[in-house]
């Protein structure tokens, strides 16, 4: 008996492995993704301006990577006692304006070190709502609890998406030629505009989305996982106590078929050797003795040196942290 409808993922003409640079950018699914990369000790950079919501944003985003060389002062704006650039996140804002400069500073310029570099990009798009500073008519990627009166909030068409990327494509292609972009939609449900207002607004980033990879089918590729979600995991345990937002299972589910489409086995071969290692480290017995704890601990240490030893040009820099 059947009990489940399986999505059929494409065959990709590439396999990403420790050595690739990657820049992920995108909706809070793109950290989910992002999260496992990092705990395999993957090479890559996530979100240099923040979480990202709308494709317009991270189109602008890339577009100051390639032609800003640095935020000055004068970028910044300032909210009650909170300074914030428009184009980044909560998480560079700061009551200090030299504090939010230096963040914003220290994550653009490590971002647009790598990009001329990069080997793949890949975007997750959440939403075709937009949000517009009236002020000044740009593209706000938060609005940092401004009042909603000071903005003007629209959806995107499909026609608007690619427009905004049939320009945006091509420059990042002549700045990067061998970089490789892989797209995903947010399964996550926007519900401010109701179950049906949601669909739409997936409905616009889907069109944009397979008109782009249509174009460039040797540089842009999709992966499903929307889909997935929606149609291979149609189940409230895959989703968090909001019933909107995924949970861990539903990202660990996502990830194992993200290694199975773009990983090769000696990949995931390295990817197991790594997890085993780290479950050992986070082990913490409860009720152990002195003695115990000594041996763990130098079993701890053994695992971790012969792994470094035998996969020195892994992204080590990330394991305390992951």
């Amino acid at each position: 008996m059947k009990l489940q409808t399986t999505v059929e993922l494409p065959a990709y003409p590439f396999q990403l492995n420790h050595r690739s640079d990657m820049l992920l950018m995108g909706s809070c699914f793109t950290e989910h993704i992002g999260g496992f990369l990092e705990r395999y000790l993957f090479k890559l950079l996530m979100n240099p301006f923040g979480i990202t919501y709308n494709p317009l944003s991270i189109r602008d985003s890339l577009d100051t990577l390639m032609q800003k060389q640095k935020y000055q002062l004068e970028d910044l704006e300032k909210h009650g006692n909170k300074w914030f650039s428009f184009g980044h996140s909560t998480l560079f804002s700061s009551s200090d304006q030299e504090q939010s400069l230096k963040a914003i500073n220290a994550s653009f310029l490590s971002a647009k070190a790598r990009l001329e570099n990069l080997d793949y990009l890949i975007l997750t798009w959440g939403t075709s709502w937009i949000y517009r500073f009236r002020e000044t008519g740009q593209v706000v990627n938060n609005c940092h609890k401004i009042p909603a009166r000071a903005f003007e909030r629209e959806r995107l068409s499909p026609k608007d998406i690619i427009t905004a990327y049939e320009a945006l494509i091509p420059e990042l292609l002549q700045f990067n030629p061998g970089l490789r972009i892989i797209l995903t939609i947010s399964p996550v449900r926007h519900w401010k505009d109701g179950a049906h207002g949601n669909q739409l607004s997936k409905a616009s980033l889907l069109l944009a989305m397979d008109a782009l990879r249509k174009s460039l089918p040797e540089k842009l590729f999709y992966f499903l996982a929307y889909e997935i979600v929606l149609d291979e995991l149609r189940d409230y345990r895959f989703y968090a106590a909001d019933m909107l937002h995924t949970n861990d299972l539903c990202s660990t589910y996502i990830w194992e078929k993200f290694s199975h489409c773009f990983f090769s086995q000696a990949t995931r071969n390295i990817n197991q050797e790594v997890g085993k290692v780290r479950k050992l480290q986070e082990h913490r017995p409860l009720g152990a003795d002195s003695e115990s704890l000594n041996q763990l601990q130098r079993q701890q240490e053994d695992s971790y040196r012969e792994l470094k030893e035998k996969y020195p040009d892994l992204e080590w820099d990330r394991w305390e942290y992951c």
